[in-house]
């Protein structure tokens, strides 16, 4: 039913909880497949020993969109999750609810759901989740805001519509605008919950945000038809 798409690097302190959880969801059909991006920590090998297939990718040809097509490339389910490392699923429900947001209505291009903080997580990043993802059911037919910490797709779409690989990053952000561009309708489900320990800002990482903030003028620029004011975002 769901192949579930692990990105990672050096995650071996959340590779096992993320897996442990997908484990025991009460969807019992869930293929999960980790793309593991050089790891020097073990990660691999904990996935292997979890039952995970493990698809590796190296630094020379990385990207955020690479990563999730190569995953997707290889998973033989008609539904893909794409989940971060480090993202672990609340509760036995997750895979469920994804699946229904998919299937609620034809013409659903992606899914996404809540991302919460655990106790102990950063003050800004506690604030930011919180704010940025909500308790209200989406449906999204201007807004192309996307986020694959927490996301699923159909097979087929990815198929007609794969990520963009060439930008270092937001490949969640402009493959969401350019499924409502096509018509196509986005869907938020709060309750395909998961805990994020650094959050969506990782705790005001300043070279993060200077890449996250070229990508977006690149794409500005892109969309706008200048060609103007920014890069793909390259490290």
């Amino acid at each position: 039913m769901l192949s579930v798409i692990l990105r990672c690097k050096n995650e071996a302190r959340w590779i096992g909880r993320s897996l442990f959880a997908l484990a025991h969801q009460r969807m019992r059909d869930i293929e999960p497949i980790v793309v593991d991006n050089a790891s020097t920590d073990g990660t691999a090998e904990i996935a292997r020993r979890m039952g995970a297939r493990v698809v590796g990718i190296g630094d020379d040809e990385f990207s955020f969109g690479r990563a999730i097509n190569v995953g997707a490339a290889a998973a033989s389910h008609p539904y893909l999750a794409i989940l971060s490392a480090h993202c672990v699923p609340v509760n036995d429900l997750w895979a469920d609810y994804m699946v229904a947001a998919l299937t609620s209505e034809p013409g659903i291009a992606g899914a996404y759901g809540r991302q919460e903080p655990l106790p102990d997580s950063d003050a800004f990043d506690k604030r930011d989740l919180w704010l940025t993802f909500r308790e209200e059911r989406l449906r999204q037919t201007r807004d192309g805001f996307f986020h694959n910490a927490n996301s699923a797709i159909p097979r087929e779409v990815w198929r007609a519509q794969p990520f963009d690989e060439t930008i270092e990053g937001q490949e969640d952000r402009e493959w969401g605008h350019r499924m409502i561009s096509l018509g196509y309708v986005l869907r938020y489900e709060p309750q395909a919950r998961v805990y994020h320990f650094h959050g969506i800002h990782q705790g005001r990482n300043e070279s993060r945000a200077e890449r996250v903030v070229r990508v977006i003028e690149y794409l500005s620029s892109r969309a706008n038809g200048d060609g103007q004011g920014g890069s793909r975002g390259g490290k």
